[in-house]
């Protein structure tokens, strides 16, 4: 275990379709999710298809890095990290 910060950016392309397997590697890697936030483009007469999730990650860069590939194993998925390391 590090004490760097570890964010994970998840864009899902299409919510409706890939909601059900983003949402079982969120299960498995639940105990490494310290917050979670989802955003997407919604208004009266709107609710957009796709959305970002911020994952703020509790657990070393390689298991990071694990759930990341899982996630971008996902058709239709694309992660991106951002680590704050504190030296």
């Amino acid at each position: 275990m590090t004490d760097d910060h570890i964010i994970l950016g998840i864009h899902v392309t299409d919510r409706l379709q890939e909601a059900r397997d983003v949402q079982a590697v969120f299960t498995e890697f639940g105990c490494n999710i310290k917050t979670r936030i989802g955003l997407h483009d919604v208004d009266e007469s709107y609710c957009s298809p796709s959305g970002v999730v911020l994952i703020e990650f509790f657990g070393d860069e390689a298991q990071a890095d694990a759930m990341a590939a899982k996630l971008n194993a996902v058709e239709g998925v694309h992660v991106q990290k951002m680590v704050f390391d504190h030296p």
